[in-house]
């Protein structure tokens, strides 16, 4: 995409009132990284060693890949009651905390079994299960993720899933952070393995001597994760794909321009392709914003990744009033949605399309990726159009079932048959038939029986 922007400012700026404007926001729309066919090609090999070598291969991998040698994939009991010991009081207080919340808030709707009955004899419903065996991927390179392990696990814990495993990528000396076996312990995890990257999916997906199968894996990761769980798709269920963290910002003029800057600079130090967008109505908000940018970044600890992030996939867009910015966003689909505006419950109101809405000024996007509640685990790429976040709902399935008494087949049983007839699946048709006529067989037996006590 074209890039407007001077030394001093980071973000390009699009005006709706410029002719380019609908070619350059569409293609901001389309931020989807599609993966280079090396890429592709070099995950399924991994898959495929994987799957046939089992712990062997996956070990090698774990070797190559995640930079660690290991005598077992497995984090032991005293590896992991050690880690947990070396957690600083404040910070497993800390993770306390965003772990009660969390749960809290996934316990407030756990969908339920239910039935329905019919006069006649019908009776219908669904039951409602959670999966048996589920994993949490959780990323381990660029930085450490507590927070990722307590938003993919707790859901599963609350809807009680028998058996929740882990998999993260161990550091060079084999061990995995302290934080994150204590985030594990907090949120319900049962197992934990040290693996990363491609190799883990693909343990996880096919079972190996080491590692059970499981039934769904969930959470983010590099592209390597990502493209591997769409590839592993069919074996295992996975949640919504996962691409770059994306921020956008809908503000106002009662919008800080430090607090705005500090929000787009909050998803753009998670990794240099995040997507930061700012769309504001209020154009003295674009240079007030952009030197705030300039001005954090050289505190920022992770100021390179930022600065990439923001030059190359992130904008400022101005446009006519607040209600065409939001119809833009809901264009957009972010991630996150903040609505730094002055009435952020009735612009609420308006927006269809996000993974989750931060409302007002008091409200940056960090208390959601850490303790509000609702997990941060969301719909990227514009797949919040029709993804939701991960809820206790991913970890359950619905089974339905139903019952026809013979009132009720004679009731319905040729409307069955037109049906079946309809489509020519004669087979169909001939299955309710044959129950049909046993039937009218028991009812002319029932009349001939009446008929004869009648003449006796």
């Amino acid at each position: 995409m074209a890039a407007r922007q001077s030394a001093k400012n980071l973000m390009q700026v699009l005006d709706v009132s410029e002719a380019s404007f609908e070619k350059r926001f569409k293609a901001l729309c389309e931020r989807r990284f599609e993966n280079d066919g090396n890429v592709e090609k070099t995950v399924r090999k991994i898959l495929e060693q994987v799957r046939e070598g089992g712990d062997e291969a996956l070990f090698a991998l774990v070797k190559k890949h995640d930079g660690a040698k290991l005598d077992a994939l497995e984090v032991d009991h005293d590896e992991w009651e050690a880690g947990i010991e070396a957690v600083d009081p404040a910070d497993r207080a800390a993770l306390g905390k965003a772990t009660m919340r969390v749960r809290e808030f996934h316990r407030r709707r756990i969908p339920s079994s239910w039935e329905m009955k019919e006069e006649g004899g019908a009776l219908m419903g669904v039951k409602v299960r959670p999966l048996s065996r589920i994993a949490v991927y959780v990323p381990g390179g660029k930085a450490a993720y507590p927070s990722s392990v307590i938003m993919g696990a707790v859901p599963a814990s609350v809807v009680e899933v028998p058996e929740i495993m882990m998999a993260t990528p161990p550091q060079a000396d084999g061990t995995v952070r302290p934080e994150v076996l204590m985030a594990a312990r907090l949120a319900g995890v049962h197992r934990i393995f040290k693996m990363g990257g491609a190799h883990a999916v693909g343990a996880l997906a096919y079972g190996t001597e080491s590692v059970p199968r499981v039934d769904k894996i969930v959470g983010p990761g590099s592209v390597w994760v990502a493209t591997a769980k769409n590839l592993v798709f069919g074996q295992v269920a996975i949640d919504s794909e996962a691409g770059p963290s994306e921020i956008l910002i809908v503000a106002d003029r009662s919008a800080t321009p430090a607090w705005v800057a500090a929000d787009l600079l909050s998803q753009a130090e998670h990794d240099e392709a995040a997507c930061p967008i700012l769309i504001t109505s209020t154009k003295g908000l674009v240079t007030k914003v952009q030197d705030q940018l300039a001005r954090q970044l050289k505190t920022l600890d992770r100021a390179k990744i930022a600065k990439q992030s923001l030059t190359q996939h992130g904008a400022i867009v101005v446009t006519k009033n607040l209600d065409q910015s939001l119809e833009l966003a809901d264009r957009y689909a972010p991630e996150h949605l903040v609505l730094a505006v002055e009435k952020a419950d009735v612009a609420l109101r308006q927006v269809k399309n996000a993974g989750a809405v931060f409302l007002g000024h008091y409200t940056p996007e960090a208390v959601g990726d850490y303790l509000a509640g609702p997990s941060h685990v969301l719909p990227t790429g514009g797949t919040a159009r029709f993804f939701s976040p991960l809820g206790v709902e991913d970890f359950m399935k619905r089974m339905s079932f139903m019952r026809f008494e013979p009132p009720k087949m004679r009731e319905l049983g040729n409307e069955v048959m037109r049906l079946a007839e309809l489509e020519g699946l004669t087979g169909h048709g001939q299955a309710v038939e044959l129950r049909l006529q046993k039937i009218r067989r028991a009812r002319r037996e029932r009349e001939a029986a009446r008929e004869a006590e009648v003449e006796l």
